[in-house]
C-alpha cells in the first residue's frame, strides 16, 4: 500500500484533528451510569437482542426476501470470500439498546482515533432517531463483546452525542444512503476510564477512492456468540436503483447477516489499521449475506467528524429540532 498516497487524501487523518491514545490522559472519577448499563445488560439480555438492521439478510443466514441478484447480490461465477468466527479486536464492538417495545437490539462499530478518546463509529441507520425524541433505552458500546463477555466494560453513550447527516435525517435510509453513517461519543466505563484509552483506535481515512485491498471486513451477528471477520477487497458500485441513488464501496464476503451492520472496513495502516467504510449505504448494507456495502467515506464524512470531536450540536429530524 502507497501509505504517503493515501495520507494525502486522507485529510482526516493527516490535519492532525486525531490522535493516538495515550497514558498521559488523566483518569476520570468511576462512572455511575456505566456501572448501571453493565448491570443492564446481563449476557441473558445481550445474547438475545435483535439486530437493528433488518434488511441486511435474515437472522438465519439465507437471502432476504426482498434481495434481486441482478442488483444486490453475488455475480454469477463470483467469488465469495469466507468468513470465521473469532474473539474480535479491542478497536472493534457493539451497540447493545432496547427501543420503544423494550426489545434489545444491537448494532456494530468501531473505535476511531479522536482527541477526546471517547468516538464510536457505525451506520447512520443503526443510530438514527437518537437525538430528541428518541425510542433508544440503555444504548451503550461494549468493545470487543464475545461470548457474552465484556473484556473492557461498557461505555455509555452520550444523550447529546450521536451524530448522524442532516441529509440522512431530511432524505431517509434509501434516498440518503450515502450518507449511511454516524458517530457516537461515550463516557468512560465504570471504572472511569476512557474508551480509546482502554482499547485503543483505527484510523479515519476519508477521500481514498473505492478500491482497496486487502480489506478486513469485522462484524457482529444478532445472538451470536462471537463476531465474524472476512478477507477480502472493496470495488466500486454505481446504484441503478433510483431509490437508492449514489456510488458506494462494495465487498463480498459469506455470511454478513442482521447486526453486522456499522462494522467497520478496515485496511492496514502502520501500527494497526485504518478504517475506510462501515456496512451499511447502498440497501443499507445490503439485501443478501454474500455482498455488503458501505456509504462512501468523503468531505460529508469528514464533516461530521469535526462535528463530532468539537461538541457541535448534533442534527436530528426536522420535526424533532424545527
Amino acid at each position: 500500500m502507497r501509505y504517503a498516497a493515501v495520507c494525502a487524501a486522507a485529510l482526516l487523518l493527516c490535519a492532525g484533528l486525531t490522535s493516538t491514545a495515550s497514558a498521559d490522559s488523566a483518569p476520570t472519577d468511576p462512572n455511575p451510569l456505566a456501572g448501571r448499563l453493565d448491570a443492564y445488560w446481563t449476557p441473558a439480555r445481550m445474547a438475545a437482542a435483535q439486530p437493528a438492521d433488518t434488511l441486511k439478510g435474515t437472522e438465519t443466514g439465507t437471502p432476504a426476501t426482498t434481495a434481486s441478484p441482478a442488483v444486490d447480490g453475488p455475480r454469477p461465477g463470483e467469488y465469495i470470500p469466507p468468513s470465521r468466527s473469532f474473539d474480535g479486536i479491542p478497536q472493534a464492538g457493539t451497540f447493545f439498546w432496547t427501543d420503544a417495545t423494550g426489545t434489545g437490539r444491537t448494532c456494530s462499530g468501531s473505535v476511531v482515533h479522536s482527541l477526546g478518546h471517547d468516538l464510536v463509529l457505525s451506520a447512520g441507520h443503526c443510530l438514527k432517531g437518537y437525538a430528541g425524541t428518541s425510542p433508544k433505552r440503555h444504548l451503550a458500546f461494549v468493545p470487543q463483546y464475545h461470548d457474552t463477555l465484556k473484556p473492557f466494560g461498557i461505555f455509555p453513550v452520550r444523550t447529546d452525542g450521536v451524530y448522524v447527516p442532516q441529509e440522512y435525517y431530511d432524505l431517509g435510509e434509501h434516498a440518503g444512503a450515502a450518507y449511511d453513517f454516524a458517530f457516537a461519543v461515550t463516557e468512560p466505563n465504570e471504572d472511569g476510564t476512557l474508551l480509546e484509552d482502554a482499547v485503543g483506535g483505527v484510523r479515519l481515512l476519508t477521500g481514498t477512492g473505492y478500491h482497496h485491498i486487502p480489506v478486513r471486513m469485522i462484524g457482529y451477528p444478532a445472538g451470536a456468540e462471537k463476531p465474524l471477520e472476512c478477507w477480502s477487497w472493496t470495488t466500486r458500485w454505481d446504484s441503478d436503483d433510483p431509490a437508492d441513488p449514489g456510488t458506494f464501496p462494495r465487498i463480498a464476503c459469506d455470511a454478513f447477516v442482521g447486526g453486522t451492520s456499522g462494522g467497520p472496513m478496515l485496511v492496514p495502516w502502520p501500527g494497526g489499521w485504518a478504517v475506510i467504510g462501515v456496512i451499511g449505504g447502498y440497501h443499507t448494507g445490503g439485501n443478501t449475506p454474500q455482498i455488503s456495502y458501505s456509504a462512501y467515506f468523503g468531505d460529508a464524512t469528514r464533516n461530521l467528524y469535526r462535528a463530532a470531536v468539537t461538541g457541535a450540536p448534533p442534527s436530528g429530524p426536522r420535526s424533532a429540532t424545527g
